[in-house]
């Protein structure tokens, strides 16, 4: 097989779903549907998000400083994906999700994922001189799961239940998880 240069792209870059939900100032919730996120260490774990574009999400983001992050099951991805395609500033969202406060911070989850962490921003990086692409470096400060996965059954049983939804280029999969080894157990 030879190599061929290509210009860049997110073809073989698998990347996990999120809504993102913050209140819009009426009280009502709002999501945006995003996969530019990822996590780092930073005297604990804190999860890494990145908004490039105006959205009524990044707005309420900049002026509450906190946001949910909902993992996208399969069954909560057609809301997730109306969420995605319908900006905030024209469409009313808050009636596609239905939704509950979160247990620590006030922010809204989704009652249908199955896993939602409940951020506070702690580092603010601007990408481009406008100010208008931004990475947010967050405090976990909860963690709102479905019972099932709190327990320490199987992992693969565990994420099979969960569902999760990944982005790959511009497709919607599933994971159907096949494991191939722990870490550390294949040298």
């Amino acid at each position: 097989m030879s190599k061929v240069s290509m210009s860049g792209s997110n073809d073989f870059c698998p990347q996990c779903l999120y809504l993102y939900g913050t209140y819009k100032e009426n009280g009502e919730p709002n999501y945006g549907l995003f996969c530019w996120a990822t996590y780092c260490w930073d005297e604990g774990l804190k999860f890494v998000a990145c908004i490039g574009q105006d959205k009524l999400t990044r707005d309420r983001i900049r002026t509450e400083g906190v946001f949910s992050a909902s993992v996208v099951s399969e069954a909560l991805l057609p809301a997730a994906d109306f969420c995605g395609t319908h900006p905030g500033y024209e469409f009313d969202k808050s009636e596609k999700v239905e939704s509950e406060k979160g247990g620590v911070l006030n922010v809204p989850v989704p009652k249908a994922s199955p896993w939602t962490l409940e951020l506070q921003v702690d580092k603010t990086l601007h990408l481009d001189d406008k100010k208008e692409s931004e990475i947010y470096i967050c405090t976990i400060k909860n963690v709102m799961a479905e019972e099932y996965l709190a327990g320490d059954a199987d992992f693969e049983k565990r994420l099979r239940q969960a569902a999760p939804v990944i982005s790959v280029s511009d497709k919607y999969l599933s994971i159907n998880p096949a494991p191939l080894g722990d870490w550390g157990s294949m040298g």
